[in-house]
């Protein structure tokens, strides 16, 4: 199984760092490094999210205070985005 990030999913990763990094760049590369760790778990469990209703095909889950949602295809994980539950979202 391959992971890849979208666009998207990569600027959510350096936003919510330098968001953290503002007041603690300890804590900013703890929670990087926890994420990243949360987000490799799709290689080896790629159905552990679950699915999005109104997205086909789409799952999340929580990795602590962050959601991750993705996408499976065949042998590639596509990571689609990535925020802190507490974010507006529309």
């Amino acid at each position: 199984m391959k992971l890849e990030f979208s666009r998207s999913a990569v600027e959510d990763l350096i936003r919510l760092r330098d968001f953290i990094a503002e007041n603690d760049s300890q804590a900013a590369e703890r929670i990087s490094l926890r994420l990243r760790q949360a987000i490799g778990k799709l290689v080896l469990y790629p159905d552990m999210g679950r699915s999005v209703l109104e997205l086909e095909n789409v799952r999340e889950f929580i990795a602590g205070n962050y959601v991750i949602r993705y996408l499976r295809e065949e042998d590639t994980v596509f990571v689609l985005r990535i925020w802190h539950g507490k974010e507006y979202r529309e």
